[in-house]
């Protein structure tokens, strides 16, 4: 087994749809002035048993006039959001309908916590009103779990590995993950990864529950507060992510640009509780993908933190942090996106590295008093700052006790 090449294994290009922005321009823009995408939601207030008002959309999403009636039929916003931020990527990547899209040589790896709402309610109308009435031939497609990469592998033609990571937060994460796995054993050469999520106010609703959701409803742009000690929960958000993951050398042959390279990955599960996180495997889970990339934690310039502004969240992680890491410079990107689930994962990933190769890394906003029950780490907080780092790491945990850790160079 030690025998086995490890295949090099590279990030060419990149695609987005978010809240900040749908290229780096916007974005970088949004996190250097600390602009939050959050905002208060006015058609939620239909909801009255709902509690948060809080979420940070998508705003004036629309496919271009090319996506025909008939190649968006079997597509929800998801899928939609999903398949255009491929379509990014693969041009960035100099992909977009070259021959070795249908060759077999390139794969799928992405995922979303859910399928599209719209869709389900098709389904549920059979349930409540005992019809069929609303159901057509592609409600099923829409409705699916697995819409997303299947839809990206419908549209682009891909005849690879499938693999689809509805893993909730960490379905954009385990999207990356399994595809540099994938090409690091040498079976691709090229996999479409990431992760998608459509906002719904069911999605809320859940965290509305157990009382994990945010409700600053008359200050939207003060939450969430990401490790701050007066937190009152997250807002969720909306977006899609697409990374395309390739074999160095085959990258180098065709002269495709690098943007990083994927050195070590680690997933594992808590096995203990459905919502609340475990610090021991949240570190387990960071000190496995080091030994994948048979680095010390010293190399690693700088965190990128799940930091859902959670209580138990929040504190589990700082403190597993600092158990394996250290003291390292760390921010959460989803204070200003709001959690975007199956999204996250990808978003945070690709928007480190852009960072990491411009020599700057956004700060936690809303960060103004430190929760004295979190770990002492080095918190970015207030402005940006400049670090030089080839080494950065990337961290997401999911609902079920799904634990990822991504550990990114560049080159």
């Amino acid at each position: 087994m030690n025998n086995i090449k490890r295949q090099r294994v590279v990030i060419t290009g990149a695609g987005n749809i978010s809240s900040l922005g749908n290229d780096w321009t916007q974005v970088s823009e949004s996190l250097k002035n600390k602009k939050s995408a959050v905002c208060f939601m006015d058609d939620w207030q239909q909801y009255s048993d709902m509690n948060t008002r809080l979420a940070a959309p998508v705003k004036n999403f629309s496919l271009p006039e090319n996506y025909t009636a008939k190649k968006k039929r079997s597509m929800g916003r998801v899928a939609q959001m999903s398949v255009l931020a491929t379509e990014m990527a693969l041009e960035e990547a100099g992909l977009l309908k070259h021959d070795i899209l249908k060759s077999g040589d390139v794969g799928v790896a992405y995922g979303s916590a859910t399928g599209s709402s719209a869709a389900a309610m098709e389904f549920f109308h059979l349930l409540g009103n005992q019809s069929t009435s609303k159901m057509n031939s592609t409600t099923y497609l829409r409705m699916m779990s697995h819409t997303a990469a299947i839809n990206i592998s419908v549209y682009f033609g891909t005849q690879g590995r499938m693999v689809t990571t509805s893993s909730a937060c960490t379905a954009g994460s385990q999207g990356i993950g399994y595809a540099y796995e994938t090409i690091r054993s040498g079976q691709q050469k090229i996999m479409i990864a990431g992760g998608a999520e459509e906002l719904c106010p069911t999605q809320a609703a859940v965290f509305d529950t157990i009382f994990a959701a945010s409700t600053c409803n008359d200050t939207p742009e003060l939450t969430p507060r990401p490790f701050d000690e007066a937190r009152d929960g997250l807002v969720l958000g909306e977006g899609a992510c697409t990374l395309i993951v390739e074999d160095y050398e085959h990258a180098m042959e065709r002269g495709a640009p690098i943007l990083a390279e994927i050195i070590g990955y680690g997933t594992n599960t808590d096995g203990s509780h459905l919502v609340r996180p475990r610090q021991a495997t949240m570190a387990k889970v960071m000190e496995l993908s080091l030994a994948d990339a048979g680095i010390n934690a010293d190399d690693i310039g700088y965190v990128s933190a799940h930091g859902t502004a959670t209580e138990h969240g929040d504190i589990a992680e700082s403190l597993a942090t600092e158990q394996v890491v250290g003291v390292k410079p760390i921010s959460s990107l989803k204070s200003y996106t709001g959690h975007t689930l199956g999204a996250c994962g990808a978003f945070e990933a690709w928007a480190s590295i852009m960072m990491m190769r411009e020599g700057w890394f956004a700060p936690t906003i809303n960060l103004d008093n430190i929760d004295t029950r979190c770990a002492s780490l080095d918190y970015i907080a207030n402005d940006c700052r400049d670090i030089d780092t080839d080494i950065i790491m990337s961290n997401n945990f999911a609902f079920g006790g799904v634990n990822t850790s991504l550990l990114l160079k560049r080159i």
